[in-house]
């Protein structure tokens, strides 16, 4: 089945131009071209396209506008924005009025058609994802057990944040009896699609959208699952599109996440910004990453008064030494004395092993369940699963 796109844009050539691209593409039909925003609302109407691209700046009815038009009375046609105007605000605006994808021009012919058919696919899953509501249903339903959300953070980058986050959620998973979601919150440099091997044409941003009702179905359907049993809710495939997340879109995505899954994993960035904060607020429990170096034993002791400012209970915080080493001269011992919480999992070192398995794209917990590692991944697993995950200071 061919994609059909629509065009709008307000220069002649530049439609033509476009028209010739796609004519190319077997899997690409041009149902229409329109100059200004009103032809293009009036044949996105008539027409039903998958694809609409649309400029931003057009005579009349403006291409945002026309965009929320679009996205509220054809709901099945995807708008990819296409402008020379590259801010954040422009960006932000444009996916709030439900523009899937924002291309900046001059782009490349292999940006516009990938964009095209990522877009295209996601449109497909949502469609799927988004049964019609069925007759009420007879029996009752039994109460869903709340999930538990727990955040792993570091307040300095390159103790293996990311990696322990990973790793952990493929343990909780293990075995099938548990339903876990992963969530890569490093939005401007997320790492968890490459973790996992996983290519980014669902993610977040997927999300922001004044015409998207957040639902169970809707947040799922932009997560991708890994065969390891983790659904994976994966960060902005480009920088600049981290300004479209908002702390009122984290606090709601975890909310209907921590009712869909048994325990969600989120990986937080090494800095405090709102959207950190919120991910930690709403925490059950965090995961505190430290390792056996000054600087980020300083910082963790500095966050445990962040923490205390929050009036989040220390109880509830779970002191993980990654990257243990002898050869450091600082022993776990040492580090509680300094931060004077304890210990409750420590990980060794194993440097050489992580660099291969995130080359390979295969979380170590997957490849090698006997190392060492994998075997302090266990144990701190274990500390989460006790009490049938609720977590009780030692």
């Amino acid at each position: 089945m061919s994609i059909k796109v629509l065009i709008v844009d307000d220069i002649p050539q530049t439609r033509e131009n476009l028209r010739k691209l796609l004519s190319l593409e077997p899997d690409i039909n041009i149902v229409g071209m329109a100059a200004t925003g009103e032809e293009g609302i009036e044949l996105a109407r008539k027409l039903r396209p998958d694809i609409v691209l649309m400029d931003i700046n057009l005579p009349g009815i403006d291409g945002i506008t026309a965009t929320e038009i679009i996205s509220r009375e054809v709901p099945e046609a995807q708008v990819i924005m296409i402008s020379v105007q590259g801010e954040p605000a422009y960006m932000r605006r444009a996916m709030l009025a439900g523009a899937r994808e924002f291309l900046i021009k001059p782009f490349s012919s292999d940006e516009l058609i990938s964009a095209i058919r990522r877009v295209y696919e996601l449109g497909k899953t949502r469609q799927v994802v988004a049964p019609v509501k069925q007759p009420a249903v007879v029996e009752k339903e039994k109460p869903k057990k709340e999930g538990k959300i727990i955040s792993a953070f570091s307040p300095k980058g390159g103790v293996g944040t990311s990696t322990i986050a990973a790793n952990l959620a493929v343990a909780l998973s293990s075995g099938g009896s548990s339903r876990v979601a992963l969530v890569d919150l490093n939005l401007q440099f997320g790492s968890q699609d490459v973790i996992f091997n996983l290519q980014p044409h669902r993610h977040i941003a997927d999300l922001v959208s004044e015409n998207i009702t957040l639902d169970e179905e809707t947040v799922t359907g932009v997560m991708l699952a890994h065969p390891s049993g983790v659904k994976i809710l994966l960060a902005p495939p480009r920088p600049e599109m981290a300004d479209y997340i908002t702390p009122e879109l984290v606090k709601k995505v975890l909310a209907i996440l921590k009712n869909a899954f048994d325990y969600v994993i989120v990986d937080c960035t090494s800095f405090l910004n709102d959207i950190t904060i919120t991910a930690l607020e709403e925490s059950d429990f965090i995961l505190l990453i430290t390792t056996p170096e000054l600087t980020a034993i300083k910082g963790t002791k500095l966050f445990f008064q962040v923490l205390e400012a929050l009036k989040y209970p220390t109880n509830n915080v779970l002191l993980v030494l990654n990257k243990d080493d002898k050869r450091s001269g600082i022993s776990a011992k040492d580090i509680q004395a300094s931060l004077k919480h304890p210990i409750e999992a420590i990980i060794p070192n194993d440097e050489a092993r992580i660099l291969l398995s995130v080359n390979r794209g295969v979380p170590i917990y997957s490849a090698e369940r006997g190392s060492a590692f994998s075997e302090g991944i266990s144990r701190l697993a274990g500390k989460i699963q006790q009490k049938g995950g609720s977590y009780v200071a030692a």
